[in-house]
């Protein structure tokens, strides 16, 4: 569903749940370029939501929780130069390549409950 309440393409919106791990050291780092790609994100007319999750037992560990109405939404996302500064630069910071995992959302199903 769109924030308007209209159905979305497929009936299902897009998460994705992006598993980071930094060197040590660069966690605060991390924590401020992500700060300014989420608030960029949050203006996007596709993005439902873009959370950034610190684990509590491990500070180096992130998820960055995203919400898009579509597909054609996150192509648009890795289209913009907040993105693509986000990604230059915690590219150096990454302990290990970024994992992302796709979900289709099963509920809540009405846009407007994001």
């Amino acid at each position: 569903m769109f924030a308007n309440g209209a159905p979305c393409k497929g009936g299902v919106m897009i998460v994705y749940a992006v598993h980071v791990k930094v060197i040590p050291g660069r966690e605060q780092d991390f924590i401020e370029a992500t700060k300014r790609n989420h608030e960029n994100t949050r203006l996007e007319p596709g993005n439902f939501r873009f959370d950034v999750l610190q684990n509590a037992e491990d500070p180096a560990s992130f998820m960055l929780y995203e919400v898009y109405e579509s597909v054609e939404a996150v192509t648009a996302h890795k289209e913009t130069p907040h993105y693509a500064a986000w990604r230059d630069t915690v590219a150096d910071w990454m302990a290990e390549p970024r994992r992302g995992e796709k979900y289709d959302v099963i509920a809540p199903t009405k846009g407007s409950a994001w």
